[in-house]
């Protein structure tokens, strides 16, 4: 009898012992699976390749912030129709290529997105397509709304070939964009005093020349301008390859110490822009 008493003792005490290596999981509600999670291992990624995009403030019809990277790929877009507007009109490709991304935003401007108008163009007496509103000089005007970018390049090249005030940029050398950004602004293009500038700036800094090079099969680099400091030397001229920390160090400066000089919201510069530096 006790040895009964012992093997019936022996069996619960295994019992008891497997249930309690069982884990016992409380769940609200009804009763789901559980699976243990895996544990998360929290690692700082760098992404060695990536780099600090270039900001570039275009303001013309268009008063937008764009990158360097969108504009290099706008330029991609429409340099063959540039070129070809070239040929057939004698309009400097760098001269179309820069207007289209001033006065389009490189194609971010709300004329632009709207109505494939990449150079703000208004609609004029005696346009009989289609249009749109904008507020520029006044509220609401009326603006040339196209299909497409390409009719919007076309008819840039025709509005310039057909209107007697831009006849003496066609008697300018083609491969001279100095003197056609200068023309441009002395024919009432644009009112802005430094449009000539600005489209300058924009043709070297991204190389615009080159495809007036491939239209007349020539081998043109422009010269590299010394730095100019203007005015009793309180202005410097911003040329290719500045920033503002390059210039705060220069001029023995802080960044926000020149953004105050000039009312700078952001650190965006243009070649050919001239900023205050003392």
């Amino acid at each position: 009898m006790m040895k009964i008493r012992i093997i019936v003792f022996l069996l619960a005490l295994s019992v008891v012992s497997c249930t309690s290596s069982k884990s016992i999981v409380r769940t609200s509600g009804k009763h789901k699976e559980v699976q243990k999670k895996q544990p998360v291992v929290q690692t700082n990624k760098t992404n060695t390749n990536s780099k600090t995009p270039s900001i570039v403030s275009l303001e013309a019809t268009s008063n937008v912030k764009t990158y360097a990277e969108e504009i290099q790929l706008y330029i991609e877009n429409f340099k063959e129709i540039a070129k070809n507007n070239m040929k057939s009109h004698g309009i400097p490709a760098s001269i179309t290529l820069a207007q289209g991304i001033l006065e389009s935003g490189a194609g971010k401007g709300k004329l632009a997105q709207s109505a494939n108008n990449h150079f703000g163009i208004k609609c004029h007496t005696g346009w009989q397509g289609d249009s749109v509103r904008h507020d520029d000089d006044a509220e609401q005007e009326c603006f040339r709304k196209y299909e497409h970018p390409a009719e919007s390049y076309r008819d840039h090249s025709l509005f310039l070939t057909s209107r007697p005030r831009y006849s003496n940029l066609f008697k300018l050398d083609r491969g001279d964009y100095e003197s056609w950004a200068k023309g441009l602004k002395a024919a009432g293009y644009a009112t802005d005093v430094k449009y000539p500038d600005k489209l300058i700036g924009l043709i070297e800094r991204f190389e615009l020349y080159k495809y007036d090079n491939e239209v007349l099969s020539r081998n043109f680099m422009p010269t590299k301008k010394e730095v100019v400091l203007a005015q009793g030397s309180d202005y410097y001229t911003i040329q290719q390859g500045d920033t503002l920390y390059s210039l705060s160090k220069r001029f023995n400066l802080t960044v926000e110490d020149l953004k105050k000089l000039n009312n700078m919201s952001d650190n965006a510069i243009s070649i050919g822009q001239q900023i205050k530096i003392k």
